[in-house]
């Protein structure tokens, strides 16, 4: 994402907690941006600050903390957030930067790895009108897509909702595809015919066949996955609602991190389901 900053041609500082992944991105995008030493450098004179950690407890250290991005950003700057967090994180931190005059935008995004390199990723916004006007222009350079769903704490409950849809697809997905395995039938011609027709889902025509193949290594681990998932859950909670399909496939996740994959990509929920006869 910030990649696609510095090819926009904005004038850039990037951070990364990781020192290998700062040195990294340093050789990667050499003499087209500034790499920052520390938050207090990355934050310091910018006109707006754009955050993507990975829970709660990272975006309270990396903003909210004595040293962090808040504490070094000037009254009328702006802050992003593309971190998938609580709905109350969002507004705690909204709440801090309103204290000093400083817009926020929580806008967590999805689209994956792959979304995040080809610039194409979906971003669901809570904020102001103002402050998604002035977020918009500047996301525009990694996403396909951007809509203000709402105030504060808008962005991220989208969000829940679109971990909740992923997480059926995956399981229906996987339940098709040991059925069609199974079944002896070329999974691939199933694909084909199921497809073009009211199952056809971006999970289907990106995992299908890796499914099939049993790869598991496309970006968004299932940690992330029950991450988000326990967010969401929390949600329907507080607002009294019963969330049993999204309840039930994190416990499918919980199976396959005792199995091993923690670190899989959302779509090995297929390996707690047996294969089967392969043949009728």
């Amino acid at each position: 994402m910030a990649g696609h900053l510095a090819a926009a041609g904005y004038s850039l500082r990037a951070w990364n907690r990781s020192d290998k992944r700062r040195g990294e991105w340093a050789d990667a995008h050499s003499g087209k941006a500034d790499v920052a030493g520390s938050i207090a450098e990355a934050a310091s004179g910018a006109d707006i600050v754009i955050v993507c950690v990975g829970n709660d407890e990272d975006l309270a250290q990396v903003v909210l903390e004595a040293d962090g991005a808040l504490a070094h950003m000037a009254e009328g700057t702006l802050l992003i957030d593309h971190t998938t967090t609580s709905a109350a994180m969002a507004r705690s931190v909204a709440d801090e930067a309103d204290a000093r005059g400083i817009g926020f935008v929580d806008a967590p995004v999805s689209g994956g790895q792959a979304g995040a390199e080809n610039g194409k990723l979906a971003i669901m916004c809570g904020g102001s009108v103002e402050d998604f006007a002035r977020a918009e222009p500047v996301m525009q350079s990694y996403a396909a897509r951007i809509v203000h769903v709402g105030d504060v704490g808008a962005g991220q409950t989208a969000k829940m909702a679109n971990q909740m849809c992923i997480a059926g697809t995956l399981a229906g997905l996987s339940e098709a595809v040991r059925l069609s395995q199974a079944s002896g039938m070329d999974t691939g011609k199933v694909f084909q015919a199921i497809s073009g027709g009211a199952a056809q889902s971006w999970q289907m025509d990106n995992r299908w066949a890796t499914m099939a193949g049993g790869e598991f290594d496309f970006g968004f681990a299932i940690a992330w996955m029950r991450k988000d998932l326990g967010y969401a859950l929390d949600e329907a909670k507080r607002l009294g609602l019963s969330s049993p399909v999204s309840a039930l496939v994190d416990q499918f996740y919980a199976d396959i991190q005792a199995m091993g994959g923690t670190r899989q990509d959302t779509s090995a929920l297929i390996r707690r389901l047996p294969k089967g006869n392969e043949t009728l």
